[in-house]
């Protein structure tokens, strides 16, 4: 099949890309609004983009009303200026799927799912206790771009639990934390575990003597 996407039916292109574009890391971002209060909500329209700075994006669309009206992490972001971004592991799945509910203004995601929070190193906005590994965040910039907000943010300080640490790189011991993948838009994820195969780069020089 051949889908048009220029002269598509809407919400096409979500359901075909989210399906191609994947497995997609899922960032649990914890946000804090001008009150203090926090917000927590998973999104995996997100990757690292570049290192030099390290800068990572996500894409937040606004709430599915007439008017453009953004979702409280894109809101509090912009307000703020901070975030973190909590990696979602095995252990986490269900908890991230509770922070994706869409409650009431004034529920806290996180004591709904039983999370709590712990001191970030260099923004006021608390980490995920429960989770193994937090980036956190400064605002770099936001692109409106149709009804989604682009975030570029800057990795300010990283928290990774020193078991999944090779202090020889260092390097993330990703075969140990078990991260989580988004497959789709209908609840279909990939777990990391017993899944890893390793595949070497090939140099050119080995490329010429016939290594493939």
């Amino acid at each position: 099949m051949q889908f048009n996407l220029e002269q598509g039916v809407t919400g096409d292109a979500y359901k075909l890309l989210t399906g191609l574009v994947a497995p997609r890391p899922i960032a649990l971002v914890t946000s804090m609004n001008e009150d203090g209060s926090l917000n927590a909500a998973p999104f995996s329209a997100y990757n690292y983009l570049c290192t030099d700075p390290p800068i990572i994006g996500m894409g937040v669309t606004n709430r599915p009303q007439e008017h453009f009206v953004p979702k409280d992490t894109a809101r509090n972001i912009r307000r703020t200026g901070e975030f973190v971004v909590n990696v979602v592991t095995e252990d986490l799945a269900q908890q991230m799927n509770i922070c994706a509910t869409d409650f009431p203004a004034g529920i806290n995601e996180l004591e709904m799912a039983g999370l709590t929070t712990a001191p970030s190193q260099l923004v006021k906005v608390p980490r995920i206790e429960q989770a193994h590994a937090a980036l956190e965040c400064r605002e770099f910039t936001t692109m409106e771009i149709g009804r989604s907000r682009i975030i570029l943010g800057r990795v300010v300080a990283i928290y990774i639990e020193d078991k999944y640490v090779d202090p020889s790189g260092p390097y993330v011991k990703a075969e140990e934390l078990h991260a989580i993948g988004r497959m789709n838009g209908l609840g279909a994820y990939v777990k990391t575990r017993d899944a890893f195969i390793s595949i070497p780069r090939i140099s050119y020089a080995e490329w010429k003597n016939g290594k493939r």
